[in-house]
């Protein structure tokens, strides 16, 4: 039965590890913890409508809320790992009056500490096994500690790679360019480069899905508010009597098609066209539709 309860915890311990490993080294769109806790908050914050400061905060406050249940998870698999042994196969330091508290109380606290790779060393494991174990849960809290700086260091890059391509397409509308300066060099030029951008976001939505649940603000210069703009661009593009501005109109419908696609396969699920699946990104995002 001992051991049947360490498994229970070693199990907790392995689902939180992979939920880890898949969120920020192999993302998926099968869910997992955190997407689930995202997708709740946002979810949460735009079925009440709540105000758009406190939108804004939902991606923080969700990458905040995933890290916390990391810990705990795990924190609390360790412990359910050393509880059916504790005290005996633990020695305590003289004077410690750890051994007269609950076995459980004991295990949280051994288990916090050595996360916490703190090594006050009160409680000590004695058997070999544990000996072994205890050691890998510190190697496993660095590990959490590294992994969550990586992660806030890895995903305010791709926001502002958003936000740049957005507001460039929200300073192209303002301009409103005439067909003929889109059919040009310089216009093949612009497109192309916009074809560059389009596929960086598109590929931090497939490796940093969390993105998606960072509220780009109701202005007019959001992602969701200008990229419908881009898809007038492409069509202006593919309409040009130069080649290489149809190629670059091409390219960058290609490239809005595929942006489209993995906003409607992770997100919104609506099997619409491009031009449907944007507007429901639009309305998700607090728009009521993406401006053309």
């Amino acid at each position: 039965m001992k051991w049947l309860v360490s498994l229970v915890g070693a199990g907790l311990v392995m689902v939180t590890l992979r939920d880890l490993f898949h969120t920020l080294w192999h993302p998926t769109r099968h869910g997992g913890l955190s997407r689930l806790v995202m997708t709740g908050l946002w979810r949460l914050a735009r079925r009440f409508r709540a105000r758009r400061r406190v939108v804004g905060l939902v991606g923080p406050l969700a990458m905040v809320t995933v890290v916390g249940t990391w810990t705990v998870s795990i924190v609390l698999g360790w412990a359910i790992v050393y509880w059916p042994h504790m005290p005996g196969a633990f020695t305590f330091s003289p004077g410690s009056q750890a051994a007269q508290e609950p076995a459980l109380l004991d295990s949280m606290y051994l288990s916090l500490v050595t996360v916490a790779t703190l090594g006050l060393g009160d409680i000590a494991p004695g058997e070999g096994w544990l000996r072994v174990v205890s050691p890998l849960e510190a190697l496993v809290g660095f590990a959490l500690l590294t992994a969550t700086v990586s992660w806030v260091l890895e995903i305010y890059p791709a926001l502002t790679r958003r936000r740049v391509l957005a507001i460039r397409l929200a300073l192209l509308r303002d301009s409103d360019p005439a067909p003929g300066q889109i059919d040009c060099t310089a216009g093949a030029v612009l497109l192309d480069s916009l074809v560059t951008e389009v596929v960086r976001v598109r590929i931090d939505f497939t490796q940093y899905a969390e993105a998606y649940y960072f509220h780009d603000g109701e202005d007019h210069s959001s992602l969701a508010a200008t990229v419908g703009f881009a898809s007038t661009l492409a069509q202006c593009g593919q309409t040009a009597e130069r080649p290489e501005v149809r190629l670059a109109g091409d390219l960058l419908a290609g490239a809005l098609e595929d942006l489209a696609a993995i906003l409607d396969q992770r997100f919104l699920h609506t099997s619409g066209t491009p031009a449907e699946v944007f507007a429901a990104y639009a309305a998700d995002h607090g728009r009521g539709r993406a401006e053309p």
